[in-house]
C-alpha cells in the first residue's frame, strides 16, 4: 500500500487542511495518508488549543489514516529539529512520500536552495556569524546569509522568509541526513498565508487566524465557514465543556507560579535559556498580570517571540536542558488513531515498520515517551481547573482512536 506522509500541529484542523489532505494523496498517489502530529506543546511554544485527542478525531473526521505523535522532544523544537523527529517517523512507519504545504509550491526551487546551502556551507556559516555579531536574532541571520549566497549564485531558489517554505526546507534537509528514500512533494498553499486573519466569507482561512478570530470574539460562529463541520462539532463540544481554548493566556496562573517559584538560576537548567534572559523571566513575571505583558516585557531584538516561548514551556514542562542531550532520534512510535484503511496498512507492515509502535503506554517504559505523558498531564492540569472532576482523556489509559 502507497503511504503519503504528511506533518501536521491541526490547531485546529480547518479546510486548507482538507484540500491538502487530498492534494498529498493525489500528488503521491497513495492510497493512504499517515500524520505525525504534535502532541500538546507546539513548535511555537505554545500549547494546543485543544487536546492531542480531539486533534487526532478532526484529522480522522477531515481524511487521514493513521495519526502518530510527534514526541514533545521534537514537537516544541527549532525547525531543523522538528523536522528530523518527523521525517525520521516518517520513513520508519513507512510511507514512501512525504507531502508539505509551501508558499513556493514547487519542489525544484527546494532543492536548489538544499544544494546551494550544502555545497556552500564555509561561507553560509561564516555570512551567520557575521550577522549574529551585529545583534541580528539567529533567525535573522539565517535568512541573512542565506540572501547572499541566492545572490551570488543565481537560480530559482525559494523565498526563505515564507514560514512553510523554511519547514520545507529543513523536510528536505532532515531526509537528506536520514538517508531517506522518501520522496518530496509540495502543495502549494492556497487563499490565506500562515500569518493571514480571517477575511469575512472566506472558506479558507490560517489556523493563526481562526485562532486569532476565536479570542477576539469568542464566538465560534466566526469560524464556522472555515472548518469541516467535524472540526465545528469538536469545537463547540470543548468549548462547552470547558468555556475556553487552551493557551498561554489561560494557563498563566500555573506558568507565573511555575517561574517564580524558581531563583534565576535555578531557570538555566532547563533547554533554550541561555544568555542571562532567567533574570529577565524572573522579573518580569513577579510584576506581570497577563502572559501577553509578561512577554512584552522580555522580548527584545535578540530574541523571537517563538523562541522566547519554547523557553517558557521547557520551563512549564520542567524539560532541562540535559534531557534534551540525551535525545537524538525517536526511539518509538506513538499511535494515536486510525481509520479502517489505517488499521490494514499496519496490519501489513507490522514487520516492516523500524521501531516499536505503541499502542498502549502503560507497560513501556521510555525516557522519551515519559516527558510525553509528564507534559500532557500538566496541559490537562491547566484545562481541568475550575471544572468539575478530572474530564480529559489520559495517556496511559487512552488507546488509540479507530474511526
Amino acid at each position: 500500500m502507497q503511504a503519503v506522509g504528511i506533518v501536521v500541529e491541526y490547531n485546529p484542523f480547518h479546510n486548507g487542511h482538507a484540500y491538502h489532505l487530498e492534494q498529498a494523496k493525489k500528488a503521491a498517489q497513495a492510497e493512504l495518508v499517515i500524520a505525525v502530529m504534535s502532541g500538546t506543546f507546539l513548535q511555537r511554544g505554545e500549547p494546543a488549543m485543544v487536546d492531542k485527542w480531539t486533534r487526532t478525531k478532526m484529522a480522522l473526521s477531515g481524511g487521514v489514516d493513521i495519526v502518530i505523535e510527534l514526541p514533545y522532544v521534537y514537537s516544541t523544537a527549532p525547525a531543523t529539529d522538528f523536522a528530523k523527529g518527523a521525517i525520521s517517523l516518517l520513513s520508519a512507519v513507512g510511507c514512501n512520500s512525504f507531502a508539505f504545504g509551501s508558499e513556493d509550491g514547487s519542489i525544484q526551487p527546494f532543492q536548489n536552495t538544499f544544494e546551494l546551502i550544502d555545497s556552500h556551507r564555509t561561507e553560509y556559516d561564516q555570512f551567520i556569524k557575521d550577522s549574529l555579531k551585529t545583534g541580528a536574532s539567529y533567525p535573522k541571520s539565517l535568512h541573512y546569509a542565506y540572501e547572499q549566497l541566492s545572490q551570488m549564485y543565481p537560480a530559482p531558489y525559494i523565498d526563505l522568509a515564507q514560514p512553510n517554505n523554511i519547514l520545507g526546507f529543513h523536510y528536505l534537509e532532515a531526509a537528506r541526513a536520514l538517508n531517506s528514500n522518501i520522496k518530496p512533494l509540495t502543495i502549494p498553499r492556497v487563499a490565506a498565508g500562515y500569518h493571514d486573519a480571517l477575511k469575512e466569507d472566506a472558506s479558507i482561512a490560517s489556523a493563526t487566524g481562526i485562532r486569532k478570530a476565536l479570542a477576539s470574539t469568542n464566538s465560534l460562529q466566526s469560524v464556522q465557514n472555515v472548518v469541516p463541520t467535524a472540526t465545528f462539532d469538536y469545537l463547540t463540544d470543548w468549548h462547552t465543556k470547558y468555556n475556553q481554548f487552551a493557551s498561554w493566556e489561560t494557563f498563566w496562573p500555573l506558568l507565573q507560579f511555575t517561574i517564580i517559584r524558581h531563583t534565576p538560576s535555578e531557570l538555566t537548567r532547563y533547554a533554550e535559556v541561555t544568555e542571562g534572559i532567567e533574570n529577565a523571566i524572573v522579573k518580569a513575571a513577579k510584576t506581570s498580570s497577563t502572559f501577553n505583558s509578561f512577554m512584552e516585557k522580555i522580548k527584545s531584538k535578540r530574541y523571537t517571540w517563538t523562541r522566547l516561548q519554547r523557553m517558557i514551556t521547557h520551563i512549564y514542562t520542567g524539560f532541562t536542558k540535559e534531557q534534551l542531550q540525551s535525545f537524538n532520534l525517536p526511539s518509538f512510535i506513538r499511535l494515536l488513531g486510525m481509520s479502517s484503511i489505517g488499521q490494514a496498512y499496519l496490519g501489513k507492515q507490522k514487520k516492516n515498520i523500524e521501531l516499536p509502535l505503541i499502542s498502549r503506554v502503560a507497560a513501556t517504559n521510555d525516557a522519551m515517551l515519559a516527558i510525553d505523558i509528564h507534559a500532557a498531564e500538566l496541559y490537562n492540569l491547566s484545562i481541568e481547573q475550575g471544572t468539575k472532576g478530572l474530564t480529559l482523556p489520559k495517556d496511559y489509559q487512552t488507546p488509540p482512536i479507530r474511526c
